[in-house]
């Protein structure tokens, strides 16, 4: 009871490097609370499927945007893979290397049944570069692969004071803060989120402001009219007692005045007041000036990340 047949077909028609290995199932409501103690292996790494496991708890798989997989294909659970807008393999490595090995061949298979739908795989660095070795012999190329990206968590208050004009963004600010978002992801990612509409990445940032998950710092900028976003960062997924933190973005002009360190300080105390105790985020290892940041406000490694971008 609780586990559904594996993905059809998913051993039929494929690479020799797939056609020898276990398979994935697709996983129904029934299962959602073992794939969140797969999850709770290691709640840092896993938020990312978490938040979205959580989604579908509370408004069913559909609502959630995605599907979740999981390894093996009958009993119970070991390993799971949430697929939807990202690929998020969440793998534990205590399984040991032959399981986890067996694990992400599984998933590669599924997703190559499937086919590309997501924008970017991430997690944990081992696991994603070995689904990523699999998938790229049939997926197509990516626009960047970002194999060291060092994840930080902080489970403490701040080793410096805070920013205090950094707080939650009101729903009234959507139009100053979506232009600062979108010029955060343009600037991280390398393309406009909202080029061709970008109606999605719109309705994300309202929810996230809705959500009480946008913080921002606002003051006057002289070279327009009006308030502006000098400091922003929002919890780009939230699960059990884990917040991670993303888009942190300080205004090009103001850079090196300490906005980021006091603004993630405020950020950590905000989140450990109000959301979460233990707060995470994960950044790309040339950043040094961000990783700098991030340890001054007392973030300390746990991991690392690898992202493949699409």
């Amino acid at each position: 009871m609780g586990w559904r047949p594996a993905l059809r077909d998913q051993r039929a028609a494929l690479p020799d490097g797939f056609r020898r290995g276990p398979a994935a199932r697709v996983l129904g409501p029934a299962d959602l609370a073992a794939a969140r103690r797969v999850c709770a292996a290691d709640p840092v790494s896993s938020v990312l499927a978490a938040a979205r496991i959580d989604v579908a708890d509370r408004s069913g798989l559909a609502a959630a945007g995605g599907e979740l997989w999981g390894y093996p294909e009958s009993g119970p659970l070991v390993a799971v893979c949430w697929a939807g807008a990202n690929l998020v393999p969440v793998v534990p490595a205590s399984l040991g290397r032959e399981t986890v090995d067996e694990a992400v061949a599984a998933f590669a298979a599924a997703a190559r049944v499937r086919g590309r739908r997501s924008s970017s795989i991430v997690g944990e660095k081992g696991v994603v570069q070995h689904l990523w070795e699999l998938l790229s012999r049939v997926w197509p190329a990516p626009r960047e692969v970002r194999t060291d990206q060092p994840s930080l968590v902080i489970d403490r208050d701040p080793d410096v004071e805070p920013d205090p004009g950094v707080r939650r963004s009101r729903t009234s600010e959507f139009d100053l803060v979506l232009p600062a978002c979108v010029r955060m992801f343009t600037e991280e990612v390398g393309y406009s989120p909202v080029v061709g509409g970008g109606g999605a990445y719109a309705a994300r940032v309202r929810s996230l402001i809705a959500d009480g998950r946008s913080y921002v710092r606002v003051g006057a900028d002289p070279d327009v009219e009006g308030p502006a976003v000098l400091f922003k960062a929002e919890l780009g997924a939230v699960a059990g007692e884990v917040a991670q933190v993303q888009g942190v973005w300080v205004d090009p002009r103001r850079r090196g005045e300490g906005l980021s360190v006091a603004g993630m300080a405020a950020v950590v105390a905000l989140t450990r007041r109000d959301v979460a105790p233990t707060v995470s985020l994960y950044v790309n290892s040339y950043n040094a000036p961000a990783l700098a940041a991030y340890r001054r406000v007392g973030f300390e490694p746990v991991g690392t990340f690898s992202t493949v971008l699409f």
